[in-house]
C-alpha cells in the first residue's frame, strides 16, 4: 500500500510540474530541524491526495480512509491536511487515535505535532484509558508526558464514579487527575462539590482543596482539605471540617470518617452538637459509632446537657456515652465519666473520682470520695445519687458515711452524720432530709430576736437512729427524731472539740465555682479521703464444722 501511495504521489508531482509557469516543482522538503525520538510522521493510506500551492502552500490534502502512523500511534480520520515540513497534520471528522490497546482518542478535529508529540483535539472529544473515559470538547494531549488537559469543561467516568469540572488534567502514567472550578464528583454513595479535586484512578483516592461539600445519605460534610476513598467510603478531613448526620454535628481540627462502619473520630478541639439529645460534647479526642450509639471523649472532655432550662456541665478525663433504644422515640443515654470528674449546675455542683448520668432516670451518680454542694449545703459519702426533675434537682441519696454540713458563718456549721441520708428539694431548695442509722447531730440555735439572724447563741448535740429535718425559707423549721440522747450547750461553752463532729470536713476550696472551673482538679487531702465500708462476711456453716460441733458435745 505504501508503494502505491508513493507512486501516486510521483505522478501528481509530475503533473503539477508541467502546469507550473516556472516549470519548478512544489517546495516540499523534509524539515531539517531536530526532532525528538519518533522521527517523521508516516502516511499509511488515503483514498485521495491533492495539493494546491497557491491556496495552501506546503500542505498535502488527504481525503478518505486516511491513516497516519507515528512512534507507535495510529491515527485514522475521514480527511487531513499534512504539513510535511513541520511534521504535523490536521485531521477532520471521525478522528480516531490509538496507542496500543490501552489508550484511544476520538474527536471531530485534531491537530498533531510530531515534533512535540502534542495532540490538540476539539469537538466531541472522548479519551479512553483502560477503564476510565474522559469526555470534553477541548483536549490537549501530550504524548511525551502522557498528560491530557481540558479547559472548556470535561467529565471523567471511572467505573461508578463520575467527575465533572471546567478545567482539568489527566496523567495516563500515574492515573492521577486534577479538576478545577465547579468540580462535581458523584458516586453511588455520595456526591461532592468543590473548587479543586485531585483524583487517582488506581487507588480511588480523592483529595479536595478549597471549599467542599459532600452529601452521603443523611450525612453532610463541609471541608476545605479532605481526603476521600470512593472504594471504601473512608475520609480524612482536615482544617476544622464539619460532619453533620441525623441532628448531630461534629467539628474538629481533623476527622477520620468511615461511612460503611458508621464510625467517626475527631482529633484536636472537637465539638459534637447533638440536637436530638440536647447535648454538646467537646474535648481533645472523640470516637463516635453511629450504629451502636457509643461516644468516647478524652482530654478536657466536657458534656453540656441543655435538655433542662439550667444546663448541666460534666467533665472527666474520659467521658463514655452509651445510647439505648436507638432510632425510637424512647431513646436515652447513659454517661460514664472517669477519672477526676467534676460537674456544675447553678443549683448543684459535684466532685468525685467517677460519675454516671442516666438521661432517662435523670440521675447523676458519684463514686469515689464524692462531694455535692447545694447553696450553703455540702454533702459527702461513699456514693451520692442526685435525681433531677424537669428543671431543678429533685432529691439526693447518700450511701454510707453520709455527712451534710450547712455553713452558717466562717466558724459554725450545722452538721448531720449518719450511715445513709435522703434529701428532698423543691424549686432547687432543700425542703426535707432524713438521716438513717448512727445519726450524730450538731445543730446551732440562732437568736431570733436579733435582725441579723447569723448570731449563734447555743448548740445542740444529739445521737439517734433516725432524724427528719424540715426546712422553710432556707431555714430549719422542724426536727423530728426517734429516741435520742442529746446535750444543749450555750455558745460560750462550745469548745473547738465539741463544735465539730469527728468526721467533719468543709471542702469549699474544691467546689467548682462556675462552668469554666471544671478542668482544674483539686482533690481531698489524704487524711480526709473516705475508705469504703467493709461489709461483714456471712458466717456460713459447713458440714464438717457441724459434724465437729456434734462430736464435741
Amino acid at each position: 500500500m505504501r508503494i502505491r501511495l508513493l507512486s501516486l504521489f510521483l505522478l501528481l508531482t509530475t503533473a503539477f510540474s508541467a502546469l507550473s509557469p516556472a516549470g519548478g516543482s512544489p517546495k516540499i522538503k523534509n524539515s531539517k530541524s531536530p526532532r525528538p525520538k519518533g522521527g517523521d510522521i508516516v502516511v499509511r493510506h488515503s483514498d485521495k491526495i491533492s495539493y494546491d500551492e497557491a491556496l495552501m502552500p506546503g500542505v498535502q490534502i488527504f481525503v478518505g480512509n486516511v491513516e497516519f502512523f507515528h512512534d507507535g500511534v495510529i491515527l485514522k480520520c475521514d480527511s487531513a491536511n499534512f504539513y510535511q515540513e513541520s511534521n504535523s497534520f490536521a485531521a477532520f471528522d471521525r478522528v480516531d487515535m490509538r496507542q496500543g490497546d490501552t489508550l484511544s482518542l476520538k474527536c471531530d478535529y485534531l491537530f498533531y505535532d510530531g515534533n512535540s508529540q502534542v495532540a490538540q483535539a476539539r469537538y466531541k472529544v472522548v479519551l479512553r484509558h483502560r477503564k476510565s473515559t474522559l469526555y470534553t470538547d477541548s483536549l490537549d494531549y501530550d504524548r511525551l508526558y502522557s498528560m491530557g488537559y481540558f479547559f472548556e469543561g470535561g467529565k471523567l467516568v471511572d467505573g461508578n464514579t463520575t467527575l465533572t469540572s471546567d478545567w482539568g488534567q489527566y496523567d495516563a502514567q500515574t492515573r492521577q487527575a486534577v479538576f478545577n472550578y465547579n468540580v462535581e464528583l458523584q458516586s453511588p454513595d455520595y456526591r461532592m462539590s468543590t473548587d479543586t479535586l485531585y483524583y487517582n484512578v488506581l487507588s480511588k483516592d480523592a483529595h479536595s482543596a478549597g471549599r467542599s461539600n459532600v452529601v452521603s445519605g443523611t450525612t453532610n460534610i463541609y471541608t476545605e482539605n479532605g481526603h476521600f476513598n470512593t472504594a471504601n467510603d473512608k475520609a480524612i478531613l482536615l482544617n476544622r471540617s464539619v460532619v453533620e448526620d441525623n441532628n448531630r454535628k461534629l467539628v474538629a481540627d481533623s476527622i477520620v470518617f468511615d461511612k460503611q462502619q458508621g464510625v467517626a473520630e475527631g482529633f484536636g478541639d472537637f465539638v459534637v452538637n447533638d440536637d436530638a439529645n440536647h447535648s454538646i460534647l467537646s474535648g481533645d479526642y472523640c470516637y463516635y459509632n453511629d450504629s451502636t450509639g457509643i461516644s468516647i471523649a478524652h482530654g478536657r472532655a466536657l458534656l453540656k446537657n441543655y435538655a433542662e432550662p439550667d444546663t448541666l456541665f460534666l467533665h472527666a478525663d474520659t467521658l463514655k456515652i452509651l445510647s439505648y433504644n436507638l432510632k425510637t422515640d424512647s431513646v436515652y443515654r447513659v454517661v460514664h465519666g472517669y477519672y477526676h470528674s467534676r460537674s456544675f449546675r447553678e443549683d448543684v455542683q459535684s466532685v468525685a473520682d467517677s460519675l454516671s448520668f442516666n438521661s432517662r432516670e435523670r440521675r447523676l451518680s458519684l463514686f469515689g470520695n464524692p462531694i455535692v454542694w447545694n447553696g450553703r449545703n455540702q454533702i459527702v459519702g461513699e456514693e451520692i445519687h442526685s435525681f433531677f426533675n424537669d428543671s431543678t434537682i429533685d432529691s439526693i441519696y447518700v450511701v454510707n458515711q453520709a455527712l451534710m454540713c450547712e455553713q452558717l458563718d466562717s466558724l459554725n456549721f450545722n452538721q448531720i452524720a449518719s450511715k445513709e441520708m435522703h434529701m428532698y428539694f423543691t424549686d432547687g431548695e432543700m425542703r426535707e432530709s432524713h438521716a438513717v442509722q448512727n445519726v450524730n447531730v450538731n445543730y446551732f440555735q440562732l437568736d431570733d430576736k436579733v435582725k441579723d439572724d447569723t448570731v449563734v447563741i447555743a448548740m445542740n448535740h444529739a445521737e439517734t437512729s433516725l432524724m427528719k429535718t424540715y426546712f422553710k425559707d432556707k431555714k430549719v423549721s422542724k426536727v423530728w427524731t426517734a429516741e435520742a440522747e442529746g446535750t444543749f450547750y450555750p455558745i460560750v461553752f462550745v469548745t473547738p472539740r465539741l463544735r465539730y463532729l469527728d468526721n467533719f470536713a468543709w471542702f469549699d476550696y474544691i467546689r467548682p465555682r462556675d462552668k469554666y472551673d471544671l478542668f482544674e482538679w483539686r482533690g481531698k487531702p489524704a487524711d480526709k479521703v473516705l475508705h469504703k465500708t467493709k461489709r461483714r462476711e456471712v458466717p456460713y456453716q459447713t458440714l464438717k464444722k457441724k459434724k465437729k460441733e456434734k462430736e464435741t458435745e
